[in-house]
């Protein structure tokens, strides 16, 4: 008697095929949907040069603490990795006016016109 159970490959085929289309739609799902930049994000350029001191529109500033700065692939990067290098950003400030969340725009989003809040 056997007491192993095994299912067959015919069994489990059908199930294997339905799992690698809904992967495939999850895949181009993924990539059709933009970031979440908010709307009244500010456009600027910005100059990391010595985190937290930053140089935004060509006026010193400052990152606050917790600052969030979102690559190209809406990764976080870390401020020091940044140092010298002038990037196209979107931005948004806390309430005491430090810049807190920021999204370095791809070449896509550069070209794109800025909404309007």
């Amino acid at each position: 008697m056997n007491r192993c159970f095994s299912p067959s490959p015919l069994r489990t085929a059908p199930l294997l095929v339905a799992s690698l289309l809904a992967l495939v739609q999850l895949a181009s799902l993924a990539q059709t949907v933009g970031r979440p930049i908010p709307p009244n994000a500010q456009r600027g350029v910005l100059v990391v040069t010595q985190p937290p001191n930053i140089v935004l529109n060509g006026n010193p500033d400052r990152l606050s603490p917790g600052a969030r700065i979102r690559g190209g692939n809406n990764l976080l990067v870390v401020s020091g990795s940044l140092v010298g290098q002038t990037l196209l950003v979107r931005y948004v400030r806390e309430p005491q006016g430090q810049v807190h969340e920021v999204w370095i725009l791809t070449e896509a989003e550069a070209r794109q016109a800025t909404p309007q809040p």
